[in-house]
């Protein structure tokens, strides 16, 4: 990556600003009272802001999360680590389009290759996914985690850090159910087989930032995203109210959540998924982490029926998450014609 080849450059109009002015960050959002089981009045006080936050920005930060800080510093102990090795170390370990878990360093975003380097591994194992986006295609592929058999350490902390993750993620969702208005394990209750994944970002410093983009501006397609960046920083969400790029300034031991494309389904337009891109250094390099909260593949996605009626009618046709998942992943590894599924093909 010490050269800009052509395929990073973004087009003019989505190429990233430098000179960034302060504004207003998204929503900093205490769970002491959810980790420590306080009074009913704290625990609606928090779904509020938590509610509050997912229909104003689809993104927050959390602190007092519950998550040891000694497990974060282990997994990105250990993800320096690998992203410090030799590439042919790390092209032994290399995803493909059969096993999409492993290291990879050309993806796609918006069909612009993105400027960074990536570990990807599933937390259920092993993980059962639809063989191909068609629909008729009945076969399904096993997917197996592959590990550097010289860094035992990074499966460990990945494996603990994902059951961290996963916590936080089903009290996140018990929190958002409430805000909706919906049962507790409303929303938990679809993610007792879960088909999560967790990702490594290793970002190198970049000589043209003003060019290129980490990762180009997407929407997640899943439920939650939880991410931990590292002190660098570089995340920045496109503000709802006027459609500015906001950064997110990294908050020490901070986690940020951020509402998907199934959430902005099943509730039915309520809480919307939005755009998010990352910033590239031109001299520092950077680390992040997020978590991704799927369900199982076998997963069919509506608008949730308590929340539809005649004046709030279902906004969504329903769709199979593991073959939208399967035709979301083909603009990994190929640069398409036409802009990859989004929700809005689901559009009633």
């Amino acid at each position: 990556m010490g050269e800009v080849d052509p395929a990073f450059i973004q087009a003019l109009e989505h190429q990233p600003k430098i000179i960034i002015t302060e504004a207003e960050g998204i929503p900093l959002i205490d769970l002491s009272p959810l980790i420590s089981c306080n009074t009913e009045a704290e625990d609606s006080s928090l779904v509020a802001e938590i509610g509050d936050a997912c229909k104003n920005w689809g993104f927050f930060q959390v602190i007092n999360h519950g998550v040891p800080l000694k497990c974060r510093e282990k997994i990105e102990s250990a993800a320096r680590k690998f992203f410090g090795l030799s590439n042919e170390e790390k092209k032994k370990v290399s995803r493909n389009e059969v096993n999409p878990l492993g290291y990879y360093d050309t993806e796609h975003t918006k069909n612009v290759r993105d400027w960074k380097e990536v570990f990807d591994l599933t937390v259920k194992k092993p993980t059962i996914i639809p063989s191909s986006h068609q629909s008729d295609d009945k076969e399904l592929n096993q997917l197996m985690n592959q590990w550097p058999e010289d860094l035992p350490e990074l499966k460990e902390a990945c494996e603990e850090y994902a059951e961290e993750m996963a916590k936080l993620a089903f009290k996140l969702l018990e929190f958002i159910a409430l805000s909706l208005g919906l049962p507790k394990t409303r929303l938990s209750g679809i993610f007792k087989d879960h088909d999560s994944f967790l990702r490594l970002n290793h970002y190198p410093p970049c000589p043209a930032p003003h060019l290129v983009l980490g990762v180009g501006r997407h929407k997640d397609p899943n439920a939650l995203t939880i991410l931990g960046q590292d002190e660098v920083g570089g995340l920045e969400v496109k503000r709802k109210a006027d459609g500015e790029w906001i950064p997110v300034k990294p908050t020490p031991n901070a986690y940020i959540i951020n509402v998907g494309d199934l959430i902005q389904v099943w509730s039915n337009d309520e809480y919307v998924s939005v755009e998010h891109r990352v910033m590239v250094n031109s001299e520092k390099e950077r680390l992040s982490i997020p978590f991704f909260l799927n369900p199982p593949n076998s997963t069919w996605v509506e608008p949730l029926e308590e929340l539809i009626n005649k004046q709030n009618p279902a906004k969504y046709k329903p769709y199979n998450w593991g073959e939208f998942l399967a035709k979301r992943a083909r603009s990994n590894f190929e640069k398409l014609d036409v802009e990859n599924i989004q929700i809005s093909h689901f559009r009633i």
